[in-house]
């Protein structure tokens, strides 16, 4: 129960951070899409550190849950955070969640309900051996590289959701990276954790997502981009659990069939709500209380 409650109120947080860091990200320069004075230009804004407050909340908890839960527990259940960003877009923009909307929470709602109940994620299994460990870790992070390349060749609202599941990608790998140093932690203490490099890989992941992420919303509007970001984490991290930390499912025929069926609920739940009118486009002028708005652009700077 305390696992489900952590990722649950990290869900919260997450989505309540995703839709105030796109508020400001699509106020930005065009010009500062994948360069670090994005991140400095946005830190100037009070609507996208409220909204990295949000966030830094929200991986304290997914963080506290990976070290009490397994990855592949744990992952579908954050994928909820779309749920909490449609209540709070709802909010900015006015609009009733209607039958699509309702269908999209139902969807995910019992899509991570059948993928729990038919898989019994458990954890304690045998760790991959180094061989198997970097080849997860190169193929989920050679996706994300090729993904990144490749964005670059389409137009913005295209760009956005390239980017945005490379940052899932990483976030997946970054979860599974996070349960790996929560067991140093807990088995050697501080010291131990320190002198591992998984801690600083959690960082360094996190940073480059940060930059993939406010790129994607600063380039479209964020149904563009968050159901690729909601859907690629816990599919990555689910990958990297069963791939490497030795977090194993039920695999029985029924058993996968239904696994799969309760991962293609959520992905379409997620890209259900992700595309509804409630979440905030550029074309939309929200507003939030006592925050500088300013107008969007929709073209890059000198185009």
């Amino acid at each position: 129960m305390a696992v489900f409650i952590l990722a649950i109120g990290a869900a919260c947080c997450l989505g309540l951070g995703f839709v105030l860091q796109q508020h400001a990200a699509q106020r930005a320069p065009k010009s500062d899409l994948l360069h670090w004075r994005l991140l400095l230009h946005l830190a100037r804004m009070p609507d996208w550190l409220l909204g990295i407050a949000f966030m830094i909340a929200g991986q304290v908890l997914s963080a506290l849950a990976l070290g009490q839960g397994e990855v592949a527990l744990v992952e579908p259940l954050l994928a909820t955070n779309l749920v909490f960003a449609m209540a709070l877009a709802r909010v900015l923009t006015g609009t009733s969640l209607g039958r699509s909307g309702w269908m999209g929470v139902v969807l995910i709602a019992l899509g991570v309900a059948v993928f729990i109940a038919a898989g019994q994620p458990t954890g304690g299994g045998a760790r991959a051996g180094p061989l198997r460990f970097w080849l997860v870790v190169g193929v989920v992070s050679g996706l994300a590289l090729v993904l990144v390349a490749i964005a670059r060749r389409f137009d913005l609202f295209e760009e956005a959701t390239l980017l945005a599941l490379a940052a899932g990608l990483l976030y997946g790998l970054q979860d599974a990276l996070t349960r790996m140093s929560a067991d140093r932690l807990e088995d050697g203490g501080i010291g131990e954790a320190l002198r591992s490099w998984q801690p600083y890989a959690v960082i360094a992941i996190g940073v480059v997502g940060l930059l993939l992420v406010q790129s994607a919303f600063e380039a479209a509007p964020l149904r563009m981009s968050l159901p690729a970001l909601t859907a690629a984490q816990p599919i990555a991290g689910i990958a990297c659990a069963v791939g490497f930390l030795g977090d194993t499912l039920r695999v029985t025929p029924a058993a996968v069939t239904a696994q799969v069926l309760g991962l293609l609920a959520v992905v379409t739940g997620v890209v259900v709500l992700g595309r509804h009118p409630a979440m905030p486009g550029q074309g939309h002028h929200t507003h939030l209380p006592h925050l500088p708005h300013l107008p969007a652009s929709n073209h890059r700077d000198g185009a």
